[in-house]
């Protein structure tokens, strides 16, 4: 899986359950990808919203995130007198640049090839980002966190695993095959395109199996939407 993977996931969300102002509504970095970013295709209907990208050392843009529903905020589960369903559905879709192996900027070694491992990985955090287990204290969060980030990593490099079942969904209007794995805190999805990325995807209260997926024509849109909220 590449380097980038672990130091530049889902940007943690701010005390309070926001994320910081620098990770949200900027769309100059999505405009510097020279890949395709991908979100649900227009049979949704409902908001999209910017989030962040994930960049190499050398600045390069190599993944990121946009959004459908409403934005989460981390939620203890018993946080809203266990109705599960209060601001919880959404639908993040995680788009990642199909990289080779290669070399990195400062010419000293190699980066590892990106992967579907990659996008799961990066999904499986960033549904972790926005919970936390009931009737844990706050101050525990960090340390539950860093654990189940470990145990997103196991599980996205064993894809073929037990844990992971498969799901076809369209791309592009063509059936795809993702692999597919539900958890107390939601759903989790990776998969490839043919426009040389790979996707992600993960999700909380907004079924996943009426889901499909398609290149954005028009980034600056989810900017858009957030604005006239």
């Amino acid at each position: 899986m590449e380097t980038t993977s672990r130091s530049v996931a889902q940007a943690p969300a701010a005390e309070g359950g926001q994320q910081a102002p620098s990770a949200r509504r900027t769309v100059d970095g999505y405009l510097r990808a020279p890949f395709p970013w991908y979100g649900l295709d227009e049979a949704f209907t409902g908001p999209r919203w910017l989030m962040q990208v994930g960049t190499a050392a050398d600045g390069a843009v190599e993944h990121g995130s946009v959004g459908h529903g409403d934005e989460p905020s981390v939620r203890n589960e018993y946080a809203s007198g266990g109705d599960k369903d209060a601001k919880g559905k959404f639908a993040v879709v995680v788009t990642v640049a199909a990289n080779p192996v290669r070399r990195s900027a400062d010419g000293t070694g190699l980066l590892e090839a990106t992967s579907v491992s990659s996008a799961a990985w990066l999904a499986g955090v960033g549904l972790l980002s926005f919970t936390w287990p009931g009737q844990m204290d706050h101050s525990l969060r960090d340390d539950w966190l860093e654990q189940q980030t470990e145990t997103a990593w196991t599980l996205a490099d064993d894809l073929d695993g037990p844990d992971w079942s498969t799901l076809s969904l369209p791309v592009d209007g063509a059936p795809t095959t993702f692999h597919y794995r539900e958890s107390e805190f939601g759903w989790v999805l990776a998969g490839s395109t043919q426009q040389g990325v790979h996707l992600g995807a993960y999700g909380r209260g907004m079924s996943p199996y009426g889901l499909g997926f398609a290149a954005v024509k028009d980034i600056a849109v989810y900017a858009q939407d957030a604005q006239a909220e």
